[in-house]
């Protein structure tokens, strides 16, 4: 092997010439593909990982529901509000400098997780993760978009998708396995090793790039929206505990839309500046597409969220059989991207986000009336073999229509939007669906009072020993209605897609004619 040390390189495009001769050049740039789809892989795993062990965390930490549905959405909260701060950071200040930035606080707050003592300390420490997801998410692709020139980037851009696709299957059965056979903290542990490789090779072989036109950061946007979702989702996960007329909850939920509101006034006023532009809106594609995520996000985030601990409270799974349970969901999605490209040129993207969503939100009706007893190939894998195959379709021709609509221009803000709002969507659905299932436990369970119900709720979920076959019954009517919703909000995704995507819905509208 061949000793060199990283030299330095313009902003910009990076040549052929960057490293010392032609052949080190290629190895620097696909060692730096390397370095962000081991850095990307610690988010996909993390995000597919840590639903598995919330039943295990639960019942470790002695959470309740609430406290527990803050593991996912402190993580969510940040990650979504401020993933397009992060990529605005990575072209001011340098996308190498930012990825390594964002690894690093990533896994020192993997650490912090992984030694918590109570779910406090969980919490928080999954609150910076997703901070550094924040950074390191925008500035991997950053890198990649300066290491690469247009010849070579949809290939490197392809791998990395493709890896992330892999590292997004092997999540679920591998934290699973984590579960069962070490700890649940060892889930978070893991990421050590990957960003020291991360760090490592980016530091060695990336080169640094910026953008010399890039803006002042949107930080008032920044705060203003993450306090605006934080308050709201507070206020949501409160009340199977304060109820749904307490005045801190209804004054929690004001605040917070009031905050939100604040948001758009700002970005109206900042323009060039706003780190989600009013004007992209104009696009009636861009408008529909934004929707639709939201919609079919909200269902599939609610749904991959509960899904486990109905697996593994009322099916009787384990956190490994709960994770393998998922993993064709995940290689369909991986697979079926190249198929639903082909498609989309045949049909036309209309027909698709039509499609896509309504079949899948037939496989999340289908959770809504099995039996989880049953085998898996017969009772969950037909659902979630839809599931994936309405995912699938989906996402190709989503992702194609919301960058067609903004034009080149702003193709790389609207997707960072995009992506922002199928976080924020998740976020929404773990705190919306928590008081959902609670109204739901209630319901079934006729007798007890809203605490009492809430007790016994946090019980089962947790898998204490002892549950009255009752209250178990009532979590199982919970869970369908769970699924019923977002079959419904998936179906509904479906629907906007037919009545407001234009017919050519890769054709430039709005914002995008502007730039054309």
């Amino acid at each position: 092997m061949v000793g060199f040390t990283r030299p330095p390189c313009d902003a910009g495009v990076i040549h052929a010439t960057t490293c010392f001769d032609r052949a080190l050049s290629q190895r620097c740039k696909w060692l730096t593909l390397a370095a962000t789809i081991v850095g990307s892989s610690m988010a996909f795993l993390d995000g597919s990982v840590v639903n598995i062990a919330l039943p295990a965390i639960q019942q470790a930490l002695h959470s309740d529901a609430a406290a527990t549905q803050w593991i996912v959405n402190a993580y969510m909260l940040l990650l979504g509000a401020l993933v397009l701060i992060g990529g605005s950071a990575a072209d001011l200040y340098g996308r190498r400098r930012i990825f390594v930035l964002g690894v690093t606080v990533f896994t020192a707050a993997s650490v912090a997780c992984g030694l918590s003592p109570n779910i406090a300390a969980l919490t928080v420490s999954r609150a910076v993760q997703g901070f550094g997801a924040a950074l390191l998410t925008p500035a991997s692709l950053a890198m990649l978009g300066a290491t690469f020139d247009e010849h070579e980037r949809s290939q490197a851009i392809g791998i990395w998708a493709g890896a992330g696709a892999l590292m997004l299957a092997a999540g679920p059965p591998l934290g699973g396995w984590l579960v069962d056979q070490v700890s649940w903290r060892a889930i978070f542990l893991l990421n050590v090793p990957l960003a020291i490789a991360a760090a490592g090779l980016a530091l060695r072989f990336a080169c640094e790039s910026s953008d010399p036109h890039a803006k002042q950061l949107d930080w008032s946007g920044a705060v203003t929206v993450a306090i605006g979702l934080a308050t709201i989702t507070w206020g949501l996960s409160a009340i199977p505990t304060a109820g749904f007329r307490d005045k801190t909850v209804l004054a929690a939920l004001g605040v917070g839309t009031a905050f939100l509101v604040l948001f758009v006034a700002i970005e109206a006023r900042l323009h060039e500046w706003a780190m989600m532009p009013l004007s992209l809106y104009r696009s009636r594609n861009f408008s529909a597409t934004n929707a639709l995520t939201l919609l079919l996000y909200f269902a599939l985030g609610g749904a991959l969220y509960y899904l486990p601990f109905g697996l593994i409270r009322l099916g009787g799974y384990s956190a490994t059989q709960a994770g393998a349970a998922l993993l064709p969901f995940a290689l369909i999605m991986g697979f079926g991207a190249s198929f639903a490209g082909t498609l989309t040129d045949r049909l036309g993207p209309r027909s698709l986000l039509t499609m896509g969503p309504i079949i899948a939100a037939c496989g999340l009706a289908m959770l809504a009336v099995v039996d989880l007893r049953q085998p898996f190939w017969v009772g969950v894998f037909p659902s979630i073999f839809l599931l994936g195959i309405g995912m699938s379709i989906t996402v190709p021709p989503l992702t194609s229509t919301v960058m067609a609509a903004a034009g080149n221009v702003h193709a790389g803000i609207a997707s960072g939007v995009n992506n922002a709002v199928a976080r924020i969507a998740g976020l929404l659905a773990v705190a919306a669906l928590g008081a959902t299932l609670f109204a739901s436990f209630s319901y079934h369970l006729v007798g007890p009072t809203p605490p009492q119900a809430n007790e016994a709720l946090n019980a089962v979920m947790s898998g204490q020993s002892g549950i009255h076959e009752k209250v178990v019954a009532a979590f199982e009517c919970a869970l369908r209605t769970i699924m019923l919703v977002t079959a419904s909000c998936s179906a509904l995704a479906g629907l906007v897609g037919w009545l407001w995507t234009e017919p050519n819905g890769t054709a430039t509208s709005g914002i995008a004619r502007q730039h054309s």
